[in-house]
């Protein structure tokens, strides 16, 4: 028999479970993530949109296929903002900080609102978009969402 002992043998936890990172799948993590997701909306939105504004205007297109981009943006108090406060919400709605807002932003545009908001469907993103992009390059500038806001 070897002198030689080997600490790995003595351990009462599986060796996996030294390397590896705990997992965080958890109903408290999960609610606690979803709660910074919406802090961060609200504080990026704070001073721009009031948060009663947003919450209705929300709940007015809960159901699949009930977007109604104009009714949004007058409900949730963007159609009456100034064109600084608009540029504000592209900013944010723009997320890759393209300069524009494309497809994939549009289908979470929700989200930017409330954490726990719907996709857009397919379908209300394409009109969404096809509404917005009146140059036809297949997404939405600044000056062209300023345009769709106050419509």
């Amino acid at each position: 028999m070897s002198s030689s002992c080997s600490c790995r043998t003595s351990l009462l936890v599986p060796e996996h479970s030294l390397t590896r990172r705990p997992r965080l799948s958890s109903p408290l993590v999960t609610v606690m993530v979803m709660a910074r997701s919406e802090l961060m909306n609200k504080m990026a939105f704070a001073g721009v949109l009031n948060d009663a504004d947003i919450t209705k205007a929300l709940d007015e297109c809960k159901g699949a296929d009930s977007f109604d981009y104009k009714k949004f943006f007058k409900t949730c108090g963007l159609a009456g903002k100034s064109a600084d406060d608009v540029k504000k919400a592209f900013a944010i709605i723009d997320q890759d900080k393209s300069g524009f807002i494309e497809e994939d932003e549009l289908k979470l545009f929700l989200q930017n609102f409330s954490g726990g908001a719907r996709a857009l469907t397919d379908a209300e993103t394409k009109a969404f978009l096809k509404a917005g992009d009146s140059d036809g390059d297949g997404k939405i500038g600044a000056d062209e969402f300023a345009v769709m806001v106050k419509a």
